[in-house]
C-alpha cells in the first residue's frame, strides 16, 4: 500500500519561513516525479510545485514563485518544500503527491498525480 505522509506544517507569522517534508512509502520513490499542490477553504486544489524523478525539471506556481522550493532526497524517500516569506494567504492545507508512472515530468496538473498524502495545515497569521 502506497503512503504519503507530510510533516511540517504549523502556525507562523508573516514573514516566517517552514519546511515541508514528505516521506513515501510501500513503492519506490526514485523512478517517480512528484507535486506539492494546497488547498485552502472554499478554494480548488492549486498547484505549488513539482520536481522531476531525478530532481531536475523543478517548477513552481506563479504565486509562490520566488518563495518555495522543492527538493528531494532519493535516499530517504522524502520530498521537501522550503517555504520563505510567508505571506497569510498562503494559508492551506498542503498535499504532497507522486505520479503513477516512472520517468515521467513534472507536472503542475492535478490529474497527472495519482498517490496523496493526508496532507498537512500551514497557517500564517498576520
Amino acid at each position: 500500500q502506497v503512503q504519503l505522509v507530510e510533516s511540517g506544517g504549523g502556525l507562523v507569522q508573516a514573514g516566517e519561513s517552514l519546511l515541508l517534508s514528505c516521506t513515501v512509502s510501500g513503492r519506490a520513490f526514485g523512478p517517480y516525479a512528484m507535486g506539492w499542490f494546497r488547498q485552502a477553504p472554499g478554494k480548488e486544489r492549486e498547484f505549488v510545485a513539482s520536481i522531476g524523478w531525478n530532481g531536475g525539471r523543478t517548477y513552481t506556481g506563479d504565486s509562490v514563485k520566488g518563495r518555495f522550493i522543492m527538493s528531494r532526497d532519493n535516499a530517504k524517500s522524502t520530498v521537501y518544500l522550503q517555504m520563505n516569506s510567508l505571506r497569510p494567504e498562503d494559508t492551506a492545507v498542503y498535499y504532497c503527491t507522486q505520479r503513477e508512472a516512472p520517468y515521467s515530468g513534472s507536472s503542475s496538473h492535478v490529474s497527472s498525480y495519482v498517490y496523496w498524502g493526508q496532507g498537512t495545515q500551514v497557517t500564517v497569521s498576520s
